[in-house]
């Protein structure tokens, strides 16, 4: 099925490994996380039971660095069966705030998409996460000028998506996410008739894994670099 995307004005940008690395750094963190609480458990029990937190806490704190801190606390207390120190505890914060200041790497072609998609459509940010971190890593990027809103929502489900299209007054088929996540940023555009690309990245977090059907993939296209998309939407680089 060919995807028609002459009628796209507004294109979304998922920001956390679409733009920036970000998985890479927790992948970091939970091995440090899992050296800490070694004497107490083996790696993997150690990385099952974080994981189990942080998706028991989504509810309570939603995605981001603080409610990841907070989960390896909770975790720690319990794996320990509350015997750990003081020492352990500061660790473990120490290990969110190096996450906090870690430098905004780019991916691959992102500025060249930008720069020559910025020039034909209406470009926004579409991400979930501490509101705060996201503004931080966005101002740290160099890349906010290229972007008219910035939307940091609690989750990426078909009502937030539908909500935002008639915040910017925009049919579906109007509207092209792009973003590494099919749970996420592909399939629940699909679900309300909008378009969307995947550029996959090579690690995701297991809660945002999915496995898609052959009807969906017929639906939207996956690339294996950002700069695709400019090939699929007939775009040249800026000169």
């Amino acid at each position: 099925m060919e995807i028609d995307y002459k009628n796209v004005k507004v294109i979304g940008f998922d920001a956390d490994d679409t733009l920036w690395v970000n998985e890479t750094y927790f992948r970091d963190a939970e091995m440090e996380f899992s050296k800490l609480m070694a004497p107490y458990e083996t790696a993997n029990t150690i990385d099952q039971e974080l994981f189990k937190k942080e998706i028991e806490n989504l509810s309570l704190y939603g995605y981001g660095i603080k409610g990841f801190v907070l989960s390896m606390v909770e975790s720690a207390l319990e794996l320990s069966n509350n015997s750990i120190g003081n020492n352990v505890i500061e660790a473990i914060l120490n290990i969110g705030k190096d996450m906090l200041n870690k430098p905004v790497d780019l991916l691959e072609g992102v500025q060249e998409v930008l720069d020559t998609l910025s020039q034909d459509y209406r470009l926004i940010v579409v991400t979930k996460g501490d509101l705060l971190d996201q503004e931080r890593k966005l101002e740290k990027s160099g890349l906010l000028h290229y972007f008219h809103h910035i939307e940091v929502v609690s989750d990426k489900q078909e009502a937030n998506y539908s909500k935002l299209l008639n915040h910017l007054d925009i049919k579906p088929s109007e509207f092209l996410m792009i973003g590494n996540s099919l749970k996420s940023d592909i399939l629940p555009l699909i679900n309300i008739k909008a378009r969307a690309i995947h550029v996959p990245f090579h690690t995701t977090w297991i809660h945002e894994q999915v496995i898609a059907n052959e009807n969906d993939n017929k639906k939207y296209k996956t690339v294996t670099s950002l700069l695709d998309v400019l090939t699929i939407l007939g775009k040249n680089p800026k000169d």
